[in-house]
């Protein structure tokens, strides 16, 4: 049999990689509900005119039928979700009856995404998002309060730290129609670019779309505009343009950047480049990246949306923050700044003195297990000198044998009884920590 290839854009992590996965899922899990938020998952596919029917409609998706389906099966067609929020909207519409609001939420789940595959973009990633979402309205509170949860969750963890640019629709699009730009959601796409194409890029971008060269340069000297608190205001105010909605964007960014900087100074930017491309975002938008690894891009992004999800008269807005978890940890792993305590999750291994006392080191085990203890015995009854290097290679701290149980790392052997003795705290479970 040929040896198989990897498949390009669908990542399989080795088993002490896919450990430090679990680890930073299980600590965005804990500070998500730390602070009320709940779980749900959604299913993978979703219509193929519902994830179309939002923001970009270019994305290359995932369609899905059956191989031997018949073609009168084939109906509006069913793709995988690209992203967890469109689902996430549908979700709310059919279970409003059943859930209480405002919705704390939070989703820790796989999406799919036809793009190129490079480092930090895959075709499978597992993403973490959290939401609050009201009915009809929003207290604007929560815009402040969610890259805060999102900095907490992030910075539980021995990575770099993480900081959030923010900008606020409100404030880039009052500021567009000031200039009497008529199509502001064509500029904001424009100037989403900035990154990948650079200032003279959007620039010709922009003519393209119809601005005056004056109204060009009004726009790339707005998203030049980044600060620690609330003096971006001034400036934004000294480059002479005036709208209503342009003042209610300045305030509500104010109160971002000023309430982070209460907390977490420095960690919260004013950036008034950051637009969010995606036509759903009403207020604060967000990303976010990795000190030091700013060329991986945003591992961190989401905003404010007012009409993601209606029925009838009603609507349902919300803000939301999403992690790419995958490209998050892929950094972590190609760069090795992570590392883990050990391989596996045993923390003990029974020695196995000969095969007729399997079944009492099998005894042990249990026992240590039922303790919340991870154990195995030892799979072959090779010498104790091979099976202490077993352990030790997959970075096992304790070995239990008959007469005691030693910490194979100091060589110190203690008498101990399977229902009673601990192993310290600290090597309990495999633990994460900056690589060395």
């Amino acid at each position: 049999m040929t040896r198989p290839r990897p498949m390009s854009g669908f990542p399989e992590w080795l088993p002490q990689q896919r450990m430090i996965e679990q680890r930073v899922i299980d600590s965005l899990r804990n500070t998500f509900e730390l602070h009320g938020f709940a779980p749900i998952e959604t299913r993978a596919v979703e219509p193929l005119d519902q994830l179309l029917r939002k923001g970009e409609t270019d994305k290359e998706i995932y369609t899905l039928r059956r191989l031997q389906g018949e073609e009168s099966e084939a109906g509006p067609g069913l793709g995988l979700h690209f992203d967890l929020t469109v689902p996430f909207a549908r979700y709310v519409l059919e279970n409003a009856g059943k859930l209480q609001f405002p919705l704390r939420r939070y989703q820790i789940q796989k999406a799919w995404r036809g793009e190129r595959p490079q480092e930090g973009r895959y075709r499978e990633f597992c993403q973490a998002d959290i939401d609050v979402v009201g009915v009809d309205s929003l207290p604007f509170h929560h815009e402040a309060e969610l890259p805060l949860v999102m900095l907490e969750a992030l910075g539980s963890l021995p990575i770099p730290p993480v900081v959030v640019h923010a900008n606020n629709r409100k404030l880039a699009e009052g500021f567009y129609r000031g200039l009497g730009i008529e199509d502001p959601a064509a500029v904001l796409r424009s100037v989403d670019k900035l990154d990948k194409i650079g200032a003279a890029g959007v620039k010709a971008l922009l003519l393209g779309d119809g601005l005056t060269d004056a109204q060009a340069d009004a726009c790339l000297a707005l998203a030049e505009i980044v600060t620690e608190d609330g003096s971006f205001a001034d400036r934004v105010r000294a480059l002479g343009v005036k709208h209503e909605l342009l003042d209610e964007g300045i305030e509500q960014l104010t109160r971002v950047v000023e309430t982070a900087r209460a907390v977490t100074p420095g960690l919260v930017l004013a950036d008034l480049r950051i637009a969010r491309g995606l036509d759903y975002y009403t207020g604060t938008v967000y990303e976010s990246v990795l000190v030091g690894h700013e060329g991986l891009g945003s591992i961190c992004s989401g905003g404010r949306y007012d009409t993601l999800a209606s029925a009838g008269d009603t609507t349902y807005p919300g803000v939301g923050l999403s992690i790419g978890v995958t490209r998050l940890v892929s950094r972590l792993f190609g760069q090795n700044l992570l590392q883990i305590s050990r391989q596996v999750p045993t923390c003990v291994l029974v020695a196995l003195p000969d095969e007729e006392s399997r079944p009492a080191c099998n005894a042990i085990a249990a026992a240590l297990r039922r303790r919340g203890i991870a154990s195995e015995v030892a799979p072959d009854p090779v010498k104790y000198g091979r099976q202490i290097r077993y352990a030790d290679r997959r970075g096992i701290p304790y070995v239990w044998f008959t007469d005691g149980v030693r910490d194979i790392r100091s060589g110190e052997q203690v008498p101990a009884d399977p229902d009673t003795w601990s192993p310290a705290a600290a090597d309990l479970y495999p633990a994460i920590s900056a690589a060395d």
